[in-house]
């Protein structure tokens, strides 16, 4: 078999801002990466495009799987709820649009990035592990005895829609106090007093130990180990994987965050919930989507 008809997968995850496409061989190695803009009307048509790129440098694909912003229609086959963002992503049959011979799987973003993360990232052999990923907001994934938890309208794994204070203002999706309103950037001028508009100058002055960012960070991480213990009580995970932005922060956030969780965390038989950082990066969501659709081929969605 030649090195172009070796078999492979190819894993596409539609971002706000950019189209991520990883042509990935059967264990996961990456052989390929194309990244385009997602902006303008015609965002689709660089999908099909690059696509077709892949197939014909590589000969065509064993599957492909899209990661996608949005709630997945309950087939598996397109994105069913996504208003304001991808015009035309709502309800687009990706099978058709791509002009694949096998179904296409379409799967929420944070839910391929918590599969890719299982497959090849930080999470290998694991089968309960919560994603949480702090950015502009908090959104995240479970993962529960080896399944991905999608809920009856794919609502499943948006852990920052949890209150922490049932008094406080409605977060975006109506939440009373929400966890993403805690501690997400979105909020973080707010939070400040207009001090801070980017967390990773609040992590910068922490280091620093200006008094009024650590005051904050001490907050922020204080409301995190709330959310997440309550999360640990629901889910029962063997890891806590934190991903976007504010992870990046490492020590700064890690050493605090377990600190607190050792002060609220319930440790049957002394056992805790291990904590860790991403490791795939922005391509997660594209390694979750090709896993995704390995792992259809045995089994396709109807």
């Amino acid at each position: 078999m030649t090195a172009a008809a070796t078999p492979y997968l190819i894993g596409v995850d539609l971002g706000g801002t950019r189209i991520k496409v990883l042509a990935l061989s059967e264990d996961g190695s990456e052989r390929e990466r194309r990244v385009a803009g997602s902006d303008g009307p015609d965002w689709a048509a660089r999908v099909r495009s690059l696509v077709d790129d892949l197939h014909a440098r590589h000969g065509p694909s064993l599957g492909i799987g899209i990661a996608a912003p949005g709630l997945a229609d309950p087939t598996g086959r397109c994105i069913a709820h996504m208003p304001g963002r991808l015009p035309g992503l709502e309800g687009l049959d990706w099978t058709g649009h791509l002009a694949s011979p096998r179904p296409v799987p379409v799967l929420n973003d944070a839910q391929a990035a918590l599969l890719g993360e299982v497959w090849r990232g930080a999470a290998v052999g694991q089968r309960n592990v919560l994603l949480v990923t702090l950015g502009t907001g908090v959104g995240g994934a479970v993962m529960c005895d080896g399944h991905l938890l999608r809920g009856h309208l794919g609502r499943a794994g948006h852990v920052g829609h949890i209150t922490l204070d049932a008094s406080g203002p409605p977060d975006i999706v109506r939440t009373p106090g929400s966890l993403e309103d805690a501690v997400g950037n979105h909020t973080l001028g707010a939070r400040s007093s207009g001090r801070y508009h980017d967390t990773a100058a609040l992590a910068t002055d922490v280091v620093r130990g200006l008094p009024l960012a650590v005051d904050l960070w001490t907050r922020m991480v204080r409301d995190l180990a709330a959310g997440l213990v309550s999360l640990i009580n629901v889910v029962d995970p063997e890891v806590i994987l934190l991903g976007g932005g504010i992870s990046q922060a490492g020590d700064t956030l890690l050493r605090p965050l377990a600190l607190a969780l050792d002060q609220v965390e319930w440790r049957p038989a002394g056992r805790c919930v291990r904590l860790a950082t991403t490791r795939l990066g922005d391509v997660s969501g594209a390694y979750g989507a090709a896993r995704q659709a390995q792992l259809l081929l045995s089994s396709p969605i109807s």
